[in-house]
């Protein structure tokens, strides 16, 4: 564990490294950054909203009579809202990750390069390498295969937390239940929390898999399902340290929408600008991370193989 620990932090400083290497990359990654930046402030604007009128939804009306009834938000759907899921689905899907992977492909290209310590280039140099001898279509496709494994594991995660919220943190702040309820009701808030827990260890690890292997398709010839094994076989050795990654890129996003939200941003534009420039930041130097450690645990597996191999032949020799 204190292998895995120290690896992380090694990643973390790597990685932290890189903008004092080139002025080039800062400036890049924020030229890139600034189409995503401007999008990201309209969608949260939408988002936050949404958001608190899924809180309405979930949170009985005062004075409802009947204990039940709200136990099924659906019920309490307006079409409205309907539309509005409908709406941040479709920016989520198209727009929003078509700009992340605009700035994606800059900031692993520029960020593996400074890490293998070749001279930074002139901006113009740097345009060109990217745009016109980069693959775009393998980085895209395994892009595509890690968008659909992301949304069903985001898709888990939300379910769970609206049953826990809906079975346990109601029924303790609103007493909505009868004592003969109790146990019953606190098997299934700790069935629910525990399966969260579980889930986001599990998503964790597999989001490791999932950027590593955008990360190889974009330096390598490789996608799809193909990058994915790739990558799973790259990062077998280092799963705690990718997940403790991950864990803290997860508490960044989140922690920013939930202060937002607490803050009513969404009704102040200086406070939605504050939280979209700071998950912007996060974005970037996520995506310099999974690129650090892809490239450390690549290095060490061949390594590893290499010895393995001149072990065998010496085996042989004997």
């Amino acid at each position: 564990m204190m292998k895995q620990v120290q690896e992380f932090f090694q990643v973390v400083t790597g990685a932290l490294m890189i903008p004092y290497k080139s002025i080039n990359f800062v400036i890049s990654s924020l030229v890139t950054s600034l189409p995503l930046f401007f999008f990201l402030i309209f969608y949260e604007m939408i988002f936050q909203r949404t958001l608190v009128e899924a809180f309405e939804i979930l949170n009985p009306p005062p004075g409802h009579s009947n204990r039940w009834d709200w136990l099924d938000p659906a019920m309490r759907m307006t079409w409205d809202f309907f539309l509005k899921l409908v709406l941040l689905g479709l920016l989520y899907l198209v727009p929003l990750h078509l700009l992340e992977f605009f700035n994606m492909i800059v900031t692993v290209s520029l960020a593996s390069k400074l890490h293998e310590g070749e001279k930074p280039m002139a901006l113009k140099e740097e345009a060109y390498e990217i745009f016109h001898k980069a693959r775009l279509k393998d980085p895209f496709i395994t892009y595509v295969y890690v968008l659909l494994l992301s949304i069903c594991g985001l898709l888990g995660l939300l379910w769970l937390v609206i049953n826990y919220y809906i079975i346990s943190v109601r029924f303790w702040y609103e007493d909505l239940l009868e004592k003969e309820g109790f146990l019953y009701h606190v098997f299934f808030s700790v069935f629910f929390g525990a399966a969260f827990i579980a889930v986001l260890i599990k998503y964790l690890d597999w989001s490791v898999v999932w950027n590593t292997s955008i990360v190889f398709s974009i330096l390598e010839k490789s996608y799809g399902a193909e990058a994915l094994m790739i990558s799973s076989y790259f990062s077998r050795g280092s799963k705690e340290s990718g997940r403790l990654l991950m864990l803290v890129f997860f508490v960044w996003g989140v922690s920013l929408r939930l202060t937002c939200l607490y803050a009513g941003c969404s009704e102040r534009g200086s406070g939605i600008i504050a939280q979209v420039l700071l998950f912007c930041i996060g974005n970037v130097l996520k995506w310099v991370v999974c690129t650090v450690y892809f490239q450390n645990c690549k290095k060490r597996t061949l390594e590893k193989i290499d010895g393995e191999v001149g072990l065998e032949d010496k085996n042989v020799n004997e």
